[in-house]
């Protein structure tokens, strides 16, 4: 077990929870606490999860944050101001499939770009978390007077697509647990009804990832990419088209993140997913991803997420933390998790 990847983050991960337990009083993990930190591990969890599988693969993608807010925006404006085009009204599924259409081609343009020049994916990326924030921000200014949208109509009350992305899940666990004689508010009533859509969709995308990794030829595919792409492509692995491939996966995840945004709160910002694309690598690393790629686990990244997630919320459950220190556990854990997967990789593949 300790020669596992995720066995690191699994062990910060069970240290972190006691600790926020014993520290907020229980508060973090009733009913209401366990939603909203569900929520924020959820949305960690469903980038870092796209970030790990392209890093597996030897790649980093800089430009998941702006591909959140770029992706958001587009929805928000086409919800608010009409189709292009004259072409009418858009519906919350039809803004969001434009919407998931101009992310994907931007995700291959990128994968193309890496595979065909050989540059660093890093600077590419860069270059593009750059260009996507000011497209982002310059179209809300020049459409909308403004880089926020606010105000768009509930669509979680008419359309099944929207509920989906932006309503509530799992129900059946809050009800069972009011019957139980807990979920209760002040009144006696039933205090939470559901968590976040978010959590679902964390859900399918962490299980298909899994899958995919560890019961498909895909999977030995993006291991063998990242580990020696020559060698790979020596032996059949149309390394060129893992690459693509996994690139237009992390602008997927990027606009099922925004839209649960958008769906979740009607509303869109120019900043949304500013940094997101550091907490993505970082959960990642934190989770047993090897920068160096080939070696990870999508069990390891969940461990990460509920990790980090955790630690980034616990400022509202213990109100004597000051928030900064989110950013130096980050840190420091990152720098620890560096070191303890390179040592973790010696040792299975004997210091090679």
């Amino acid at each position: 077990m300790l020669r596992k990847p995720e066995m690191g983050a699994f062990t910060v991960m069970a240290i972190i929870i006691i600790a926020l337990s014993i520290a907020s009083e229980g508060k973090a993990f009733n009913a209401l606490g366990l939603k909203n930190n569900v929520a924020i591990i959820a949305q960690f969890g469903i980038i870092a999860t796209g970030a790990a599988l392209l890093m597996i693969a030897g790649e980093f993608d800089l430009s998941i944050g702006s591909m959140i807010g770029f992706a958001g925006m587009s929805m928000a404006m086409m919800l608010k101001w009409g189709l292009p085009f004259g072409m009418g009204e858009a519906s919350p599924f039809v803004a969001f499939f434009i919407t998931l259409l101009m992310t994907l081609a931007i995700g291959w343009l990128i994968g193309m770009i890496v595979v065909r020049s050989g540059l660093s994916s890093f600077i590419v990326t860069l270059g593009f978390l750059f260009f996507l924030r000011g497209t982002t921000e310059v179209t809300f200014r020049l459409i909308n007077q403004s880089t926020q949208i606010s105000g768009l109509p509930d669509y979680k009350e008419t359309s099944f697509f929207a509920e989906l992305m932006g309503g509530e899940v799992f129900s059946w666990f809050y009800d069972l647990w009011f019957a139980l004689g807990g979920n209760l508010n002040r009144n006696g009533d039933q205090w939470v009804t559901g968590f976040d859509a978010r959590f679902l969709w964390w859900i399918v995308i962490a299980g298909a990832a899994w899958f995919v990794l560890s019961r498909t030829q895909l999977g030995n595919w993006i291991y063998a990419t990242g580990d020696n792409k020559e060698a790979a492509r020596a032996n059949g692995v149309p390394v060129n088209k893992v690459k693509i491939g996994l690139f237009m996966f992390t602008a997927f995840v990027a606009t099922i993140f925004a839209a649960c945004q958008v769906f979740d709160t009607n509303t869109s910002d120019a900043a949304k997913g500013n940094l997101k694309e550091l907490e993505a690598i970082a959960i990642a690393v934190v989770g047993g991803t090897l920068m160096t790629g080939g070696f990870g686990s999508v069990i390891g990244v969940v461990f990460g997420a509920i990790t980090v997630g955790l630690v980034s919320n616990a400022v509202f459950f213990i109100p004597w933390i000051d928030g900064s220190w989110y950013r130096v556990f980050l840190g420091t854990v990152l720098l620890g998790a560096v070191f303890a997967n390179e040592r973790i990789r010696k040792a299975i593949t004997g210091g090679i």
